[in-house]
């Protein structure tokens, strides 16, 4: 089985976590494809929006990916998430999912509240966020309410610095949320200190999006794993499917 993950944003500390949780589910013997192009989110960061050739050079790591032989593809950025949902019917045909790192952490949120509190750095982070807990609410029947929390003057910040700077953000709107989205994958280690200040769910991307990857790989081994047996009759044969 290979899986790839395919990033926009190659800090250290999300490709860590986002591996970290990746082989935790899918296992070691699996094997993992890494592809990295940091200069497409440096492309969106200067427009404010997903520029054409941005997201031509995404599908194109999304096609390299397939070449490579993946299985199933996670892509990491959520400022880059609806690319992935452009090419879901090229998915579907091609026969390798890809899977949004974030989507089922915005289902999540959904579901354990009305009122959705994002943190992001970006606001090319925090408006697709936003834009797709609508959406997958809406899909489950549900009206959210969300609130903003776009921080300023978190890049070049250390670990220690940024983990500051986060409960501080959380601090402002915790009494208007009922729960809180971490919108970039890379604030994942924060995740646990902000629950236990406030006492609310706090939720981020890459463990989501790991388990999410693993269900897509899952159904492709059990596919794998299905065999033929030919029937013969009097008026010729056929396979059955076990």
């Amino acid at each position: 089985m290979k899986a790839a993950l395919v990033y926009t944003s190659t800090t250290p500390e999300l490709i860590e976590l986002v591996e970290k949780e990746v082989t935790k589910n899918i296992g070691t013997d699996a094997e993992i494809i890494s592809l990295q192009d940091p200069s497409i989110l440096a492309e969106v960061r200067e427009a404010g929006y997903v520029t054409k050739t941005a997201a031509a050079r995404l599908i194109g790591m999304y096609m390299e990916a397939v070449a490579q032989g993946a299985d199933a593809i996670l892509n990491i950025c959520s400022s880059v998430g609806e690319v992935a949902d452009s090419v879901q019917t090229a998915a579907a045909y091609i026969g390798v999912p890809i899977v949004r790192i974030d989507e089922e952490m915005c289902r999540e949120a959904a579901r354990l509240g009305k009122r959705v509190g994002v943190l992001a750095t970006l606001a090319t982070t925090l408006e697709p966020t936003k834009n797709t807990i609508s959406r997958v609410a809406r899909a489950m029947g549900k009206h959210v309410e969300l609130v903003d929390g776009l921080i300023d003057g978190a890049f070049g910040l250390n670990q220690e610095e940024f983990r500051k700077l986060l409960l501080e953000a959380a601090g402002k709107i915790k009494d208007d949320v009922d729960v809180i989205v971490l919108a970039q994958g890379s604030m994942a280690y924060v995740e646990k200190d902000l629950h236990e200040a406030y006492g609310i769910p706090v939720l981020s991307s890459p463990r989501f999006g790991a388990i999410e990857l693993k269900k897509h790989c899952r159904r492709k081994e059990c596919w794998h794993d299905y065999r033929y047996k030919k029937i013969t009759g009097s008026e010729g044969f056929f396979y059955l499917l076990q």
